[in-house]
């Protein structure tokens, strides 16, 4: 078979053997013209098929097509395992994947919501610790308005009362010894977790800020009850001093006055009181404020015993105002002879009328005229001792009166033996004159305090 292209002259030239040699090429080419024809011929076994070029065309482009069809049939029938496990493994990793991120959400849900949990956990112990503390606080504020007051008496004034009775209108009021801290409890986060639906989510933004809100609440809860603790503790650490400092200046006040204590103490008359007797007990794991109130509480049984004891015991001035002696205790010269004599007592400066006030509890042993000490009052105040008011215009009590501390028993004058209105004032101690200058220091002394 052969073909040319039609681009080509084509010829063909037939040979017979009896011309062979007798026909020139010259005459051959006359005899078989040449032909020019278009297209493509295909020769087999003597025939000819002649295509044009669109057919040849079409076949040789469906051959090939065939071909590639074929090919990439058996390319995919070789390799179709290979492909459809990739396929399959790239799916499975993808799945793999997917999981692997549901279900690392899933656990930082889980880990968000355990941590709010134990957030609530702990900001919920830290407020029952606060709440407790609080009313650990509520209760010292009690015990210390339990403390009696402070005054010349030697009792304790807690500052955390009001002004008290005798005060003057308009005065500043104490401030308090302590506060109290009132809060809201936040709302619980735990019932909101707990009716929220589980869901796959990332955690909210403001989770961290909120858990850091409830801490800044707790720390500032936390830092007033600490302020309001070291106010008491400084307030009780105050008290303590007071008493303390009370009690031993009574006890070197009678000491300095050379009296019996004990027989002061018994003389001392008490209330109608009684009832079973409890003993006061502290546990071994007591707190520090606990073993403070229970001193304070010990030193205060102490300093009223005192001031029992001292209630006898005249120390306190019998005219109001400035003090001025018109004449000492001791030796003097007579007003009226000019000679040395012994004055017992003291001459207080005073007006006619100034009232004259009892010095220390006791009973009137003597109320009426008394030679040179004209209109006279004395006192017996027990334990030997015993107070004279001398020389009064009048006289406010009567022989066995029992009096107080600060009661007016009469009136300055100048009746008896006297060149004009003063107050003669004297101290006695089992009968005997002393100088009534010390028992005045010493309660210039307790009063200082």
């Amino acid at each position: 078979m052969s073909h040319r292209s039609g681009h080509h002259s084509e010829y063909q030239t037939h040979h017979h053997p009896q011309d062979h040699g007798r026909t020139s090429p010259r005459r051959a080419a006359q005899h078989h013209p040449v032909q020019k024809q278009a297209g493509y011929t295909i020769i087999h076994a003597g025939k000819q098929v002649r295509f044009g070029p669109v057919v040849f065309w079409i076949g040789v482009g469906t051959v090939t097509l065939l071909g590639m069809w074929s090919a990439a049939t058996a390319t995919y029938f070789a390799f179709r395992d290979d492909v459809l496990t990739r396929l399959i493994a790239r799916q499975a990793e993808m799945q793999y994947a997917y999981e692997d991120r549901i279900a690392e959400l899933r656990a930082r849900v889980d880990r968000t919501a355990s941590r709010q949990l134990l957030d609530q956990e702990q900001f919920d112990q830290k407020l029952d610790q606060i709440m407790r503390r609080q009313t650990a606080l509520e209760s010292r504020a009690t015990a210390l308005g339990t403390i009696p007051d402070v005054s010349v008496t030697g009792s304790v004034r807690p500052t955390g009362r009001g002004a008290s009775a005798d005060a003057p209108s308009g005065s500043p009021k104490p401030s308090p010894i302590s506060d109290t801290v009132i809060f809201v409890v936040p709302p619980d986060r735990e019932a909101r977790l707990e009716s929220r639906t589980p869901r796959v989510a990332a955690p909210r933004p403001n989770q961290f800020a909120r858990a850091q809100g409830f801490d800044s609440v707790v720390f500032k809860l936390q830092t007033s009850l600490d302020q309001v603790e070291k106010r008491q503790m400084a307030a009780l650490a105050a008290v303590e001093d007071s008493l303390e400092s009370r009690a031993r200046r009574m006890r070197g006040v009678i000491g300095d006055l050379g009296l019996n204590l004990a027989q002061l103490e018994v003389a001392a008359p008490r209330g109608s009181v009684g009832g079973p007797f409890v003993p006061v007990k502290l546990s071994a794991d007591a707190s520090a404020f606990d073993r403070q109130l229970y001193r304070i509480n010990t030193t205060r049984v102490q300093v009223e015993k005192l001031n029992r004891a001292l209630a006898l015991v005249p120390y306190r001035k019998p005219v109001i105002g400035v003090v001025e002696f018109t004449s000492g205790f001791g030796v003097r010269s007579d007003p009226f002879l000019g000679r040395p004599a012994m004055h017992t007592g003291l001459d207080f400066r005073a007006a006619t009328g100034d009232p004259v006030r009892a010095t220390a509890n006791g009973k009137v042993v003597s109320a009426g005229w008394q030679g040179g000490y004209g209109r006279m009052v004395e006192i017996d105040h027990g334990n030997g001792l015993s107070t004279r008011y001398g020389h009064l215009s009048e006289i406010n009590v009567k022989v066995g009166d029992v009096v107080k501390i600060g009661q007016v028993i009469g009136a300055v004058g100048s009746t008896g033996r006297s060149t004009g209105p003063h107050l003669h004032y004297e101290t006695r101690i089992d009968g005997d004159a002393v100088d009534p200058q010390k028992f005045l220091r010493a309660g210039v002394r307790l009063s200082s305090g």
